[in-house]
């Protein structure tokens, strides 16, 4: 996406009443820290949203410059507290620097999320507990927990994807562990399950993430097979969406989503 294009997608999230935004990318240099400030500055400017960023690991001189530019939140999920599946799965990449940089981000200001991935090979039930507890740790502000789903043509293409009861119990157990934070229903759990966000939202979870991409990329976006809601509008998605939270007995908040912590 252009710039034009990803500030026409951010009014059309502002017009929809939904009051967070969130700029997401594959660790991609294409967008320079410089050119992501100049989009956050011009869609604070405009509209009376919180932005949240999801853009991998980048330099702390980004990262301030973003915080800078008023950038609300930053995800970065360590995806596995063991060190050796860690390695495993990203080999030019290093776990300690994962967890300083998430560090560094919440002693700048940032409301930081990070997660794991539930269901990697080799991972064990006291992996995903030590998942938990780093969060503890480092005092996040949002969890996400997701579950494996296997892609064609990787290294990890015949590996089962995860069991969606277990990470339904990851989820409810990083609620009483992590008690307030933010924990998304993602729409991974969708491939899993047709119901699989309602039942997220029923474990514990009670964040959403509609997809605004308009649609010549939201095809693009094929991490895993059978992504849900990539050949719907925009548009389309967010009353299926209300739908779906109404029928477990919960309605979309008008807020602007800020970290519960900041609201004791």
């Amino acid at each position: 996406m252009n710039k034009d294009e990803i500030l026409v997608a951010a009014e059309l999230i502002n017009d929809s009443g939904i009051k967070t935004i969130v700029l997401q990318s594959g660790e991609d240099p294409l967008y320079t820290g410089n050119d992501i400030a100049a989009l956050i500055t011009e869609i604070k400017n405009k509209y009376d949203v919180a932005i949240t960023l999801s853009l991998g690991e980048r330099s702390f001189k980004d990262y301030d410059l973003w915080r800078q530019a008023g950038a609300d939140r930053y995800l970065l999920k360590h995806e596995t507290a063991n060190k050796e599946i860690y390695k495993s799965i990203h080999p030019h990449q290093n776990f300690e620097n994962k967890v300083a940089q998430l560090k560094y981000l919440k002693s700048i200001g940032f409301q930081i999320g990070s997660g794991n991935i539930t269901g990697l090979p080799n991972q064990t039930i006291e992996d995903i507990a030590d998942d938990i507890l780093l969060c503890n740790e480092l005092d996040i502000d949002m969890a996400s927990f997701s579950p494996f789903i296997h892609a064609e043509n990787t290294p990890l293409s015949e590996i089962p994807n995860g069991e969606i009861i277990l990470l339904l119990n990851t989820i409810a157990v990083a609620r009483l562990v992590l008690k307030n934070v933010h924990i998304p229903a993602t729409s991974a759990l969708a491939t899993l399950d047709e119901e699989g966000r309602e039942k997220g939202i029923l474990a514990g979870a009670n964040v959403v993430m509609p997809s605004f991409t308009p649609i010549p990329y939201r095809g693009n976006y094929l991490i895993y097979k059978d992504k849900k809601c990539i050949s719907e509008n925009p548009q389309q998605c967010l009353p299926c969406l209300n739908l779906r939270l109404m029928s477990v007995g919960v309605h979309a908040s008008k807020s602007h989503g800020h970290s519960l912590k900041l609201q004791l």
